[in-house]
């Protein structure tokens, strides 16, 4: 299990809460200056430092690779993902160590003024379809109904791939369609440009 800072600080906190409640039911203090500040602690600050870095740390876990794959029915593309073989747009893009274990929520993630809380809200979709359409289905029977719920936005390979490079501007296709890349009309994955994110991907 991977402990980052804030979970240690949300368990360090819990811990301190629990041992001072403990101690005020057990030794039964007069209530003093000293005493409402250790309840103060006890049951205000250290509990809502707990509630805050727990929770922190628990919307950072969810963008690391491992909890994208935890899913059964995710295994077959976090394998692809991790696959040093594939040459998936998924595989090549996580062996940029740039992208770290976040590979899959970058890619995925939305990038509007309100995207964390969009990209979250799918993730909970998501949850829920698992739980009530794939969590019971073989991976072949899930492998042939997951697909993508809307068009991958061009948008988000243009947050690393800027129009502007020269490199990007020497592709023949890049430049024939700049306008349209940049009103958001084609996109770079599908048929006919980069392909799918994995091999068997399906567009909406």
């Amino acid at each position: 299990m991977h402990l980052d800072a804030f979970a240690v600080i949300a368990l360090a906190g819990a811990v301190a809460s629990a041992l001072i409640l403990i101690w005020y039911l057990v030794a039964r203090p007069q209530l003093t200056r000293v005493t409402k500040l250790a309840l103060l602690l006890g049951i205000g600050v250290f509990p809502l430092t707990t509630a805050g870095s727990g929770n922190y740390s628990g919307f950072e876990a969810t963008k690391h690779r491992e909890f994208c794959g935890s899913c059964h029915v995710m295994t077959p593309y976090l394998d692809d993902a991790t696959d040093p073989k594939s040459t998936g747009l998924a595989a090549i893009h996580t062996r940029n160590a740039q992208f770290g274990e976040e590979s899959c929520y970058t890619c995925h993630a939305d990038y509007g003024m309100f995207g964390t809380i969009v990209t979250k809200m799918g993730g909970m979709r998501h949850v829920y379809l698992y739980l009530t359409e794939f969590r019971n289905k073989t991976l072949a029977e899930a492998k042939a109904e997951i697909h993508i719920l809307r068009p991958f936005p061009s948008s988000t390979c243009r947050r690393c791939h800027t129009t502007t490079a020269p490199k990007w501007s020497e592709v023949g296709d890049h430049a024939a369609l700049l306008k349209e890349l940049r009103a958001g009309e084609v996109g770079c994955v599908g048929e006919g440009c980069h392909g799918p994110a994995h091999p068997w991907s399906k567009q909406p």
